[in-house]
């Protein structure tokens, strides 16, 4: 081997591998991050315009472990002139569309970004002394691949949209993921039926965008959602702190068995909606039904969508509203699918590893409190990962403020010794019984 080894690789560059290559950048650690996409573009789809971050702007790429970086979105603010504006905006959490130009500022000024490239295959040379690991991208636009080399590799592919199962291969036109939403609203806003089946954050944005943007007097706007109803997320202090590094610590130590428990306790937390975005609808049709005006919205909660399918007229939905358990049909022009997400994990990666980490179930790998993949085998050189971690790492998976948490684990255990302090009694509950006195 005569080319450069890494001391780290990241597969991915979303906000969490861009937050890692940032925190790295202050250090004497060297690394490479790959993403396939042709450049820096944070959920294009859902850029819509007057809707926040649910995380407060100090949950940026750096602060939470280094606010003297030059990456913190303070230092956005500065270098782009808007220090005094954001200072009478008197808000708390970000625009999306601020989020974005903030992440791609940052991206531009690090080396060592590779966007166009597609890791096709990682192998371990762990016989190799020192071991490493080898990881081949396939450059796009050229068509060839070519080998790097690196100590250690931190897997953050995110996430891929989540389809109904029999919504496959349906015309992106008409059948639309939120993720794609932007793209296709012109189309959707054109349209006399649209019906949106969720009722996530995202779905409430959609709908909500519809709702306020509207064209047509006949329009109609459906919602249809399983969750027993349209219920804000949880925002109190308190509640907070289940994204602090104290209860990653306590859920990580329970059972896999017990996590899975509680993760069903934390629902509020992991699936309520901005309460300031169920307050703009509410909002707008009170105002758009004063005198008597029909608002052309229909909300259903309690409703699972199970089939769908194209006819003559648009799509049909079967429907079941699970509570009173009556099925029912549904005739639509446009589907939107605010079904959220599901990890994405590289195929060549269950190729190569499946039977050399441990599993707690046939789709949840062990991971180790430091983010690690457990190996069968002892090793020096770690495979590290961010995407895939509700199951080991709790709610705060996710999180944005809990990214650059996850990221010092992953620097200090690379470098073997403290370079960023992990922040400790940031939380006023005690979790465990161990800490309790």
């Amino acid at each position: 081997m005569t080319k450069q080894l890494y001391d780290v690789i990241g597969i991915g560059v979303g906000p969490f591998n861009l937050g890692l290559a940032a925190l790295l950048d202050q250090t004497e650690l060297t690394g490479a991050f790959f993403d396939e996409t042709p450049k820096f573009e944070w959920h294009p789809g859902m850029l819509i315009e007057n809707m926040d971050l649910q995380v407060p702007f100090l949950a940026d790429l750096a602060t939470l472990a280094d606010p003297k970086s030059p990456y913190t979105f303070m230092n956005y603010l500065y270098e782009h002139d808007r220090m005094f504006p954001f200072y009478f905006h008197k808000h708390f959490k970000v625009p999306r569309q601020e989020y974005n130009h903030y992440l791609q500022w940052v991206a531009n000024q690090l080396s060592g970004l590779y966007f166009g490239h597609l890791i096709v295959d990682v192998i371990d040379h762990k016989q190799a002394d020192p071991s490493y690991y080898e990881v081949i991208a396939l450059e796009e636009e050229t068509g060839e691949e070519e080998s790097y080399f690196s100590r250690h590799v931190v897997l953050g592919t995110g996430s891929a949209p989540n389809i109904l199962e029999g919504m496959e291969g349906l015309p992106k036109k008409d059948v639309v993921h939120t993720s794609r939403y932007l793209f296709e609203k012109e189309n959707l806003l054109d349209s006399k039926n649209v019906t949106v089946v969720g009722s996530g954050q995202s779905g409430l944005e959609v709908f909500l965008d519809l709702f306020e943007e509207k064209r047509r007097n006949d329009m109609k706007l459906t919602l249809l959602s399983r969750t027993g109803g349209l219920f804000q997320l949880d925002q109190a202090k308190f509640a907070q702190e289940f994204f602090t590094p104290e209860y990653v610590d306590y859920f990580h130590a329970l059972s896999f068995e017990q996590r899975q428990k509680n993760l069903e306790t934390l629902g509020s937390l992991r699936k309520g909606i901005d309460p300031e975005t169920l307050s703009r609808l509410y909002t707008h049709l009170y105002h758009k039904t004063a005198g008597g005006e029909d608002a052309q919205v229909v909300i259903n909660p309690m409703t699972e969508v199970t089939s769908i399918e194209k006819n003559n007229s648009g799509y049909l939905l079967t429907c079941e509203q699970w509570q009173e358990g009556q099925s029912f049909t549904y005739q639509t022009d446009k589907v939107i699918l605010a079904t959220g997400y599901k990890p994405h994990i590289p195929s060549w990666f269950i190729d190569r590893y499946q039977d050399e980490i441990e599993w707690e179930d046939e789709k949840s790998y062990r991971v180790s409190r430091d983010y690690q993949l457990v190996f069968k085998d002892d090793r020096n050189h770690h495979f590290f990962t961010l995407t895939n971690l509700v199951h080991s790492h709790g709610a705060g998976a996710t999180n944005l403020g809990l990214s650059v948490h996850r990221n010092v684990h992953i620097i200090n255990s690379i470098a073997k010794k403290t370079i960023y302090k992990n922040q400790k009694a940031s939380a006023f509950q005690t979790f465990s019984m161990k800490d309790f006195s």
